[in-house]
């Protein structure tokens, strides 16, 4: 021991052959670190794809913001009537304001969330909508569609074939491009059709707003969301609590995992971290008596415990790679969700498995400093 806490050891070099002693040990606390990353990273990815999601569907056009129901449980679940439209496109600051109707169908095995927009044909170059091939619907033919160009490409479908949505058959007229995935991965259909396909005469889910030069983006939103409090206008992904309930939920949902995640890896670093300590008593007796100050044997304890926190962490990134992928073939998220790892997710890792190290660290560091010497050598 003399040796390994000498010059022939680095402090560094002691705390990691410190940790490899108990292989068990450290395979088994890891995994609980892990497990806890595991969680905490996948929700934050999870929630991040599905609010990119929501933000795909509100910038499907090129509108300056959009205008949906308040508080609904799901984004498409708003409602707006028509006659609300009329009023707010008569605002003088009002460009254009273009209302659309949007549901999901099930097309096939690869796309159990198709996306449809029911839209006025007249209204398609307002809401930034290009054809690329064919022509457009007319607006009260029921058996026409345009397909986004990558459905198109994905469905290996041209203009004049047919697609079949809802139990309907359709003829695709003509392919589009509106410069956002998710919309260039579903269908239009004229609005008034599809309204009554839907059930839903009258009535739209979004309403997407162009504002004249000079505009201020603030005070008009403000205005519209007082005259009109059943509504909420969302510009950025961060309004979008107001806008959805389930991405607010989520979104608890997730700070609460980040603290039940490091309380509950707390507890299981400080229980594997105690043992350590009763059986290694006599070792931090001998350290003590050799001169090491309390800081430096807290300091190798807590540093202990911070190589599993980050051992723990790397795994955990590992097996959120996976559980995402795993959920993302999910029928109900095929098509909505797609994971993409940004570098908050990999702090995120970071921190949990930290403070999970730190906080479960403490104790037992605080013993073993605080251990006197004789006592420590007294026991067998």
């Amino acid at each position: 021991m003399r040796r390994a806490a000498g010059a022939g050891q680095t402090f560094a070099g002691l705390v990691a052959h410190n940790v490899g002693v108990k292989k068990l040990r450290l395979a088994l606390t890891s995994l609980a670190v892990a497990i806890g990353v595991l969680a905490v990273v996948t929700l934050s990815v999870v929630t991040h794809s599905l609010r990119s999601s929501e933000l795909a569907i509100m910038q499907t056009g090129t509108a300056d913001f959009t205008i949906a129901q308040k508080g609904v449980s799901d984004l498409l679940n708003s409602s707006i009537d028509q006659a609300t439209l009329a009023r707010i496109a008569a605002e003088p600051q009002i460009a254009t304001a273009t209302g659309v109707l949007i549901g999901t169908t099930r097309l096939n095995a690869d796309n159990p969330q198709f996306l449809e927009i029911g839209i006025d044909p007249a209204e398609l170059a307002d809401f930034g909508v290009t054809v690329v091939a064919g022509r457009p619907f007319t607006a009260i033919a029921p058996g026409e569609l345009m397909l986004g160009y990558r459905a198109a490409s994905n469905l290996g479908k041209r203009v004049g074939d047919q697609v079949r949505l809802d139990q309907n058959e359709y003829t695709i007229v003509g392919l589009y491009s509106t410069g956002q995935a998710l919309g260039d991965s579903g269908a239009m259909l004229p609005l008034v059709p599809f309204q009554a396909y839907q059930r839903q005469e009258g009535l739209l889910t979004l309403i997407f707003v162009r504002v004249r030069a000079g505009t201020d983006l603030g005070t008009l939103r403000a205005r519209i969301e007082r005259d009109y409090p059943q509504l909420v206008t969302v510009r950025t992904a961060s309004d979008f609590g107001r806008a959805d309930r389930s991405l607010a939920l989520i979104d608890a949902a997730e700070r609460g995992s980040d603290i039940l995640a490091i309380l509950v890896g707390a507890v299981i670093v400080m229980t594997a971290m105690t043992i350590t300590f009763i059986e290694r008593t006599r070792e931090f007796g001998v350290l003590a008596a050799i001169g090491w100050s309390q800081r430096r044997i807290m300091g190798m304890v807590i540093s202990e415990a911070l190589c599993i926190g980050l051992i723990g962490a790397a795994g955990g990134v590992v097996l959120s790679f996976a559980a995402t992928q795993i959920i993302g073939q999910l029928p109900s998220l095929v098509g909505i969700l797609n994971p993409t790892y940004t570098s908050d997710a990999f702090w995120r890792a970071l921190y949990t498995a930290g403070l999970m190290s730190l906080l479960g660290g403490l104790y037992p560091a605080a013993r073993a400093a605080r251990l006197a010497p004789i006592e420590a050598l007294r026991r067998e």
